[in-house]
C-alpha cells in the first residue's frame, strides 16, 4: 500500500508543523522518515537513513530521526550521541509506546504529532534555543 493511503496530506502538513513548533524552542532537530517497507530490523534503518539523511552533522550532534514503515508495521527512533548520551533507554521506549498505541488505533498522524512534541519538549529542556547562534540545519518535511 502506498505511503498516501496510511497518511493524508493534511495530516503530513499537520505533523510538519508539529516539527516546526517543537524545533522553536530548542537548537535540536527532529525528522520524520516514512517508507512502506523495511527488511530487517527497523533501528538499524533508522540508523542507516540517519547517515544518509546526513543528520549526524548538527553542531551539538542533537538530532532525533523518527522512522515509520508503514506497510511493515515497524517503528524506531533514533538520536544522535548528543541526546542519547543524555537519555535513558526507557525515555525511547515509552516514546514508541506512544506511537505505536496511536498506529494500532489507524492514528499514524497524531502519533508522529505527539511523539514530534514529547521529543521536542526533551530537547528544549536539553538544548534551549539561542537566538544568536541557532539554525534551523534540519529541514523540516518529512522524508521519504
Amino acid at each position: 500500500m502506498r505511503i498516501e493511503h496510511h497518511i493524508s496530506k493534511d495530516q503530513e502538513v499537520r505533523v510538519v508543523e508539529a516539527i516546526r513548533l517543537a524545533e522553536l524552542n530548542t537548537s535540536g532537530e527532529i525528522k520524520v522518515h516514512l517508507d512502506q517497507y523495511c527488511k530487517g530490523d527497523a533501528l538499524e534503518r533508522a540508523r542507516e537513513l540517519f547517515g544518509k539523511l546526513g543528520l549526524h552533522q548538527t553542531k551539538q550532534r542533537n538530532a532525533v530521526l523518527i522512522f515509520v514503515a508503514l506497510d511493515d508495521h515497524k517503528a524506531a527512533i533514533f538520536g544522535d550521541e548528543g541526546i542519547h548520551t543524555q537519555l535513558e533507554p526507557d525515555y525511547w521506549n515509552a516514546e514508541m509506546d506512544v506511537m505505536i498505541d496511536h498506529f494500532k488505533k489507524g492514528d499514524i498522524a497524531g502519533g508522529l504529532i505527539l511523539v514530534v512534541t514529547d521529543i521536542g519538549q526533551k530537547l528544549k529542556e536539553l538544548y534551549p534555543y539561542d537566538a544568536k547562534t541557532d539554525t534551523n540545519e534540519v529541514g523540516n518535511d518529512i522524508s521519504r
